[in-house]
């Protein structure tokens, strides 16, 4: 089974969030990381950038396949995990620590209440077993 921590939020598509003071941290589920397997290459967006809810911001390629990363909430990039360019299987190792993709300004703070909690989410998954 796969790790669900309580702490963090999560979307249907298998990104988890966490909340920093005013920076959202964003990542791909162990469950999403697990079914990809051994990751290879990761492609995040531009500091800067703005990004909507539900849409393709990322890109992350395991040796099975690419899958697209979906913003969780609108907002702006404030940051990403560049150590990830040289050391993309970080995020099948610890995908929920120095896994972390990119850090979001959220444009409006209070849409991560949206999204689900851990029990939703470990009720997502048992769904689509």
């Amino acid at each position: 089974m796969s790790k669900v921590p309580g702490d963090l939020h999560y979307t249907k598509s298998h990104e988890w969030v966490r909340a920093e003071g005013a920076a959202l941290i964003v990542g791909i589920t162990d469950h999403a990381q697990d079914l990809m397997g051994d990751m290879v290459f990761v492609e995040l967006p531009k500091p800067g950038t703005r990004l909507d809810a539900g849409k393709e911001c990322a890109v992350v390629e395991s040796v099975k396949a690419a899958s697209d990363v979906y913003a969780p909430v609108a907002g702006e990039v404030m940051a990403i995990n560049e150590a990830l360019a040289n050391a993309p299987e970080t995020l099948n190792t610890d995908p929920y620590g120095a896994g972390w993709l990119f850090k979001i300004k959220p444009a409006d703070p209070a849409a991560v209440r949206a999204l689900l909690d851990a029990s939703a989410y470990e009720a997502l998954l048992a769904s689509e077993t």
